[in-house]
Order: structure tokens, then C-alpha cells, then sequence
């Protein structure tokens, strides 16, 4: 299936390390192209010092945001978190603090995928130090929330899981991990129209091998209005800026014919609740998963791996920019599904379903058609796991000697998931109620 690239606003974003410079060699440093005063040059990543024949240190990292922060009034720089081998999990912020449309990139969940980290570090700094005025006139509207790092513990060992070995990417319910729990209470406190989640695959030439492969929330449970600006956000925006770009894209998960580009079969991207992809679609989010390939492309690639890892860099910065153009083009109606996706579980309706996806109906035994008013927890269970129903900001009632738990919230359809006996990914078995 093939895209054509949406329509371009005249308010894009020039954010010019990652979209002037896609194609080159290396990525560009914007201090002469945003106008940034030669007497404070921009910073630049260990990645661009090395013409991206290695990564971005820790310590680098540390020095790079620190340099942004103190170079830029528009950027912000704190600590959200405390991984288990002391590492801190960063928070930047930039834009306009709570001005308008909210958007959440979390970078490299998995530490040996660390293209989306690059991305997002000089995302950061070429937000900060744009002067044109496009870029001005979207951070007085929008708040852009980075976490260069959500797996700081994995990219220093260059592994998939955190310093436990657990995958950061499957605790987005359970809240296990410091990885997991710092990002529940950020996208509580801050409620982020946009989560962006940023990853690498490996690929199954032929059938598994864009450069860009793109996923919205499938979990049914997931608003409407929110999957659909989700499935517009991947399939008219990210992907199609990545074609513009130069980039071939597909559908994670889905294996397609070479010849003909006919699905397959499915591989991956399912409907789970704990992924972050949709995590946010059930917390009333607009989710993205963005994966580029890590395989060598080309015989020059093979042979040069400076290459190879520019070109993931640039793949996640082309769809960044498409990312960026549907927030500002479509932020009226990204705020309007959201708030109303929102306001949905007070009215206390309609079936929650326990399993599925959007093209995998749940069975008949994955569906709660007629939902309990709400779980009773015990003294015991609520001393367990009410920090985990806080961090989700699920709101509960104290009664007796435990607590009430009441679908009627906003979010509704997570109560469930969380706490009844058949959800695969509870936190415990609450006692079904029928009257509050």
C-alpha cells in the first residue's frame, strides 16, 4: 500500500539538524541556520562529533542537555526518576510550560535500540535554538516533553531489558520497574495529548524491511476518536514524511508480499495493555510506535556502519518532522477526541474487553458486557498496590477497612484491566461490585 505525503502546512517546523540535514553525510549543527549568536554555539551529541560512528555516551549525554538547558530559556532539564543502578531518568521540557497541545517522546524504552535516543537528544537542542518563526509561533502552543533515556540501565549495557532484565515496554500496567513508574506519573501529571514512542526492529528480508515502520494503539478498549487520530497521525503524517524523505515505511507487526505489498501474516503489535502504545490509547492518548530498521540497507552500509547508523538517526528524525506537522496541523481536533475520550467513563457505559485488538475481535470470554459498578480491595491488597492505582491516577473511595474502586472515573476501561480476576495483566483480583 502506498502513501501520498499529506498536504504541507506553511506552519511546519524547520527543525534543522533533523530535517534540513536528512540525506547528508552527518547531521548538521543549527547554530548558523536558526541564527544562534556565534558567541553560544549550539551543542552537539557524541554521535555528531563522530559522524555517527558511535553513540552517545552517558556522560555526554549529562553534558548535552546540561549545555541546552543553560543555552536556551525555552528548555527545561530535571530528574523524574532514579533507575536501580542509580542512573537518573531526565525529563526535558520545551515549549511553553502546559501551553496548549501536549506531546510525550519517550526514547529507546530498549537500550540496545538507540536511534530514537539520538533523534530525540538533537530534537531537543534544535527546538531550543530555532529562531524562525514557525518553530517560535509552534512552542507557544505546544509543550514538548522529552525522555532522551526511558532506559538508561539498558543503554549502558546495550540491552533490551533495564538493569533487572525486565522489559521496560511491558510494565506500562504492572509499574515494576523505576523505568515504568516514573513514566505512569508523567503522563498522569501531564496528560499528553501525543505519546511517541520511539524504537528499532530487526528485520526479515523481504517481508520485514523498511527503513520506518509505524503502529497505533490496537487495544480495543482504546476511545474511537483517539484510535482514529492515532491510525491519521501513522498512516497521513509520520509515514508519509518519511516517504517525502526517502524512506520506505510499513505497519509493525505485519509481514507484506515483496511483490504486490499485500499483508502477509502478523508477527507483532498486538492489542496488550501494558505496551506504552497502548497504555496510551487506554489512558486517552494519541500513541505511536515508530521503528526503524537496524540491518544494513545496502552493500554500503555493510561497509561503512557510520552509515548505517545515520541513516536510522534520519529515518527517526523524518518522521519526527511528520509527527510535529499533524500536531500543528490538526491540534483542534487532537484536543476535542482526547478531552471527549476523557469525559467518556463518567457516563459509566458500554462493554470493557479484556482482549482483541482493533483487527482481532476479542472473544466472547474476553468481554465484560455488563462491567461491576466497581472492585473492592482488602487492607492487604490496597497496601500492596495502592501506589501502583496512584501512579495511574486511578481514583478510589476508602470504605471499611479497604478501598472501593468505581468504574465510573476517566479511566474507566482501565479499572478492569487492573483489577479483575480474568485480565491477563492484573495487579490483583479485586471483589466485583454491582452497587456503589
Amino acid at each position: 500500500m502506498t502513501h501520498t505525503p499529506h498536504r504541507r502546512s506553511r506552519r511546519t517546523l524547520v527543525l534543522v539538524a533533523g530535517v534540513a540535514a536528512l540525506g547528508l553525510p552527518l547531521v548538521a549543527v543549527p547554530a548558523e541556520a536558526a541564527g544562534t549568536a556565534a558567541a553560544t554555539p549550539a551543542p552537539r551529541t557524541g554521535f555528531e562529533g563522530s559522524g555517527g560512528a558511535r553513540w552517545t555516551g552517558e556522560q555526554e549525554e549529562t553534558a548535552f542537555l546540561a549545555a541546552v538547558d543553560r543555552g536556551s530559556d525555552r528548555v527545561s532539564v530535571r530528574t523524574i526518576g532514579t533507575t536501580r543502578q542509580g542512573r537518573p531518568l531526565r525529563l526535558a521540557t520545551v515549549g511553553a510550560p502546559h501551553a496548549g497541545t501536549t506531546v510525550l517522546l519517550v526514547c529507546s524504552q530498549h537500550g540496545d535500540e538507540p536511534s530514537g535516543r539520538e533523534a530525540c537528544l538533537t530534537t531537543v537542542r534544535d527546538l531550543a535554538y530555532a529562531r524562525d518563526p514557525e518553530t517560535r509561533r509552534f512552542l507557544s502552543r505546544t509543550t514538548v516533553l522529552v525522555v532522551p533515556s526511558a532506559n538508561p540501565d539498558g543503554r549502558e549495557a546495550d540491552t533490551r531489558g533495564n538493569a533487572d532484565g525486565v522489559d521496560v515496554n511491558r510494565d506500562h500496567i504492572a509499574l515494576q520497574t523505576a523505568e515504568g513508574r516514573a513514566m505512569a506519573a508523567l503522563i498522569r501529571d501531564r496528560r499528553p495529548e501525543v505519546i511517541y514512542d520511539l524504537h528499532e526492529y530487526g528485520g526479515t528480508s523481504p517481508y520485514y524491511d523498511k527503513d520506518l515502520l509505524a503502529l497505533w494503539p490496537r487495544n480495543p478498549n482504546a476511545d474511537a476518536r483517539v484510535h482514529d487520530e492515532a491510525h491519521t497521525l501513522s498512516e497521513s503524517y509520520v509515514r508519509p514524511s518519511a516517504g517525502a524523505a526517502g524512506f520506505g515505511s510499513g505497519i509493525y507487526g505485519i509481514w507484506t508480499d515483496p511483490l504486490t505489498g499485500k499483508p502477509i501474516k502478523q508477527v507483532a503489535g498486538d492489542g496488550q495493555e501494558r505496551i506504552l502504545r497502548n497504555t496510551a490509547g487506554v489512558k486517552h492518548s494519541v500513541g505511536l510506535l515508530v521503528e526503524t530498521r537496524v540491518e544494513a540497507l545496502t552493500d554500503a552500509e555493510r561497509d561503512d556502519t557510520a552509515r548505517n547508523q545515520r541513516r536510522r538517526v534520519n529515518t527517526q528524525l523524518a518522521a519526527l518532522k511528520g509527527a510535529f506537522a499533524y500536531v500543528d496541523e490538526r491540534r483542534g481536533r487532537l484536543g476535542a477526541a482526547t478531552a471527549a475520550a476523557r469525559l467518556s467513563g463518567f457516563a459509566d457505559r458500554g462493554p470493557v474487553l479484556l482482549g482483541g485488538a482493533d483487527n482481532d475481535p476479542a472473544e466472547p470470554a474476553e468481554t465484560i458486557q455488563d462491567p461491576p459498578c466497581g472492585y473492592r480491595l482488602d487492607r492487604a491488597q490496597y497496601a500492596e498496590f495502592g501506589d501502583e492505582l496512584a501512579l495511574h491516577g486511578i481514583t478510589v473511595r476508602r470504605e471499611g477497612d479497604g478501598v472501593l474502586v468505581p468504574l465510573r472515573q476517566s479511566q474507566r476501561a482501565l479499572v478492569p484491566l487492573l483489577l479483575d480476576g480474568r485480565a491477563t495483566y492484573r495487579l490483583t483480583t479485586g471483589q466485583p461490585v454491582e452497587v456503589c
